[in-house]
């Protein structure tokens, strides 16, 4: 029901059966005939739209508390009905004209649709589908953030043997710390016209499938190869072991890289490799004769490396000159801020042309490493140029005669 349009109507009789008596006392007659059946007819009609705008906020007030609405149904929740709000409205089944009375939809300054349960449900979709978003240590807050953290490698607090009557010399760390801004991305989804008059299809479970795959694949991105003045995630860790040659890995850099990361923060750690990477190492054996990587059909990820799990990512460089081919340790050392206000936006237009309504989803976003000591980073060798070349013979001229 378009509550909204009822009450402007009613708002437009009633100034227009106060023009009728303002006539009238203008001129100071009583009503004509005509005027007087105008003024009737209005106030009916003013009367009816009453009833009809009272019990249609009645019902949305019942409708909103989760009230039962057919005998034997289950109470709907605010979450519930704000969904099924969004979804009627992607189906087109709510209209341009009656969306803003809508209770259960929320719409900003340019007409976006931002039901908050669902971009919850998009980033829970995200925290599954992305294993390395999933472990990092995530904060959903507006604004900046700053984290403060103990810097112990360029001064430290040192205990020491003393004499009596002797001064202690003091020592201190210092805390430093890494600035979270933000930076805007945006996913679209298309979603077939047929796609939406088919009842039978779950149409929010698709959107936020879709949504979720898009993004985890573009955040997991972000967080291994950073962009330049943008995300920086975990590209600017320096490499704590470089191969030593530049088109393999050999089982003693491996079990070098792994000792890179303190006792303490090696029970949730990790290995991150592309794919080709893994297959590589696969073939290393130790002194035994035994394979390195070990299946573990229980485990999440299928491999165990040197008794901690292997985690595939397509966005990891594979093994090559100068490529930081393997992440290894405890990723909860990387920091990721994520604004807790997104926005989700239907272009119903924009796409009429092909048959589909799009879905726009906006997040704000950034990372750095909050521990360095936590993570490690393997690198392939670069090929070093040779400073003095062979002479090519055809320009050796010694000993030429002329």
């Amino acid at each position: 029901m378009n509550l909204r349009a009822l009450i402007e109507k009613r708002n437009k009789l009633l100034d227009d059966m106060q023009k009728i008596v303002e006539a009238a006392n203008t001129e100071t007659r009583a009503f004509t005939n005509d005027e007087l059946a105008s003024y009737e007819n209005m106030k009916a009609e003013v009367e009816n739209l009453d009833k009809t705008i009272s019990a249609a906020e009645e019902l949305r007030s019942i409708e909103s508390k989760g009230a039962v609405t057919e005998p034997g149904a289950a109470v709907k929740s605010d979450t519930e009905l704000k969904e099924k709000a969004f979804e009627n409205y992607l189906r087109g089944r709510i209209s341009k004209e009656t969306r803003d009375a809508d209770a259960n939809l929320t719409f900003g300054d340019n007409g976006a649709v931002v039901p908050t349960s669902i971009v919850n449900k998009i980033i829970d979709k995200v925290v599954e589908i992305s294993p390395l978003y999933s472990l990092a240590t995530r904060y959903n807050v507006k604004g900046n953030l700053t984290i403060p953290y103990y810097d112990s490698e360029t001064s430290d607090i040192t205990v020491a043997y003393a004499d009596e009557f002797t001064e202690l010399t003091s020592t201190s760390g210092s805390f430093k710390s890494i600035t979270l801004t933000g930076f805007l991305a945006g996913v679209l989804t298309k979603i077939s016209k047929k796609l939406l008059n088919n009842s039978n299809f779950d149409l929010l479970g698709f959107v936020i499938r879709k949504m979720a795959e898009n993004i985890a694949v573009w955040i997991e991105k972000e967080l291994i190869c950073g962009t330049v003045d943008k995300i920086e995630g975990l590209s600017k860790l320096t490499a704590a072991v470089t191969t030593s040659a530049n088109n393999k890995i050999t089982s003693d850099e491996l079990i070098d890289l792994q000792d890179a990361i303190p006792d303490t923060y090696q029970g949730d750690a990790v290995w991150i490799m592309s794919k080709k990477t893994r297959n590589s190492i696969r073939k290393l054996k130790d002194g035994q004769g035994n394979y390195l990587l070990e299946r573990d059909f229980s485990g999440k990820w299928r491999y165990v490396l040197l008794g901690r799990p292997v985690m595939i990512s397509k966005n990891m460089p594979e093994i090559a000159e100068g490529a930081k081919a393997i992440i290894y340790g405890d990723m909860s050392g990387l920091a990721v801020k994520v604004s807790e206000e997104a926005e989700v936006t239907v272009l119903r237009e924009k796409y009429a042309t092909q048959h589909a309504v799009g879905v726009v989803a906006y997040i704000d976003i950034d990372s750095k490493v909050e521990n360095a000591e936590k993570i490690a980073v393997l690198s392939i060798k670069s090929s070093e140029p040779d400073p003095d070349p062979d002479p090519d013979p055809s320009d050796n001229t010694e000993g030429e005669q002329s």
